[in-house]
């Protein structure tokens, strides 16, 4: 299982990849769940990380179709091998399809076919009126999304471990794949759920405060990160199919 760690800065950047890092995700913790960078800095990111590991992106939530298909586009073409993209605040699937087919078409067009998009669930939905994590999944896959990312959007509500039990979480992760998408999940994770995270099937752990000094607004500390990848380490690749293209 790959670790993802969230990072505001080229430093944060340095930092999550001194400690083993396999992703890097430019996001912006003040910002919310999925809260973006500037341009500037995901081009910061992109140069300090060198090419020796993949850089995703957050582009927040979607609203409409035009500015995230020309987000996209200038996410990817800056550096994002994935941009990941969120839809609170809509319950319609064949908007959110739309969505996702606009976001889809911007990273490739940003990158010459060499970025795609990962599509993200919430495991609280409900708190945002965002279409169901199982609904998400078969639409996501279906409008070109290459990925998708079951995550929180409240960031002060409980984690996924809370939300989702363990069966049904390994039936969803089984699904995304059966669906041809790689799997990652985050939502407020700690270390001592990587081991949850792991059996569900992840391909994937995405974590921001677990690798923090002083919580998820904080800064990223190479010990933290350091042991968060020694826990992932402790298993073989959810998926050969899916750990090639990551």
């Amino acid at each position: 299982m790959r670790l993802l760690v969230s990072v505001s800065s080229a430093a944060e950047a340095s930092a999550a990849m001194a400690g083993g890092a396999n992703i890097i995700d430019a996001k912006n913790p003040l910002a919310g769940a999925l809260g973006s960078v500037s341009l500037e800095v995901l081009r910061e990111i992109y140069t300090a990380v060198g090419g020796t590991r993949p850089v995703t992106a957050a582009l927040g939530d979607a609203s409409n179709d035009g500015d995230l298909e020309r987000d996209a586009c200038a996410f990817a073409a800056a550096g994002a091998r994935f941009v990941k993209v969120g839809f609170a605040g809509i319950t319609s699937p064949s908007r959110v399809a739309a969505l996702v087919a606009a976001a889809a078409r911007g990273a490739i067009l940003g990158s010459d076919g060499a970025a795609s998009l990962v599509a993200v669930a919430y495991a609280d939905a409900d708190r945002v009126d965002a279409v169901s994590a199982d609904a998400l999944v078969p639409l996501a896959a279906r409008a070109g999304a290459r990925g998708v990312l079951l995550d929180t959007a409240d960031k002060g509500g409980p984690g996924l471990r809370v939300l989702m039990p363990p069966e049904v979480l390994a039936r969803w992760v089984a699904e995304a794949h059966q669906a041809g998408v790689f799997v990652a999940l985050a939502g407020k994770l700690t270390a001592d759920d990587l081991a949850f995270v792991r059996d569900a099937g992840a391909d994937i752990a995405g974590v921001r405060g677990a690798a923090c000094e002083g919580g998820r607004t904080g800064r990223i500390s190479m010990k933290k990160v350091t042991l968060l990848r020694t826990l992932c380490d402790g298993d073989q690749p959810a998926s050969a199919d899916f750990s090639v293209s990551i």
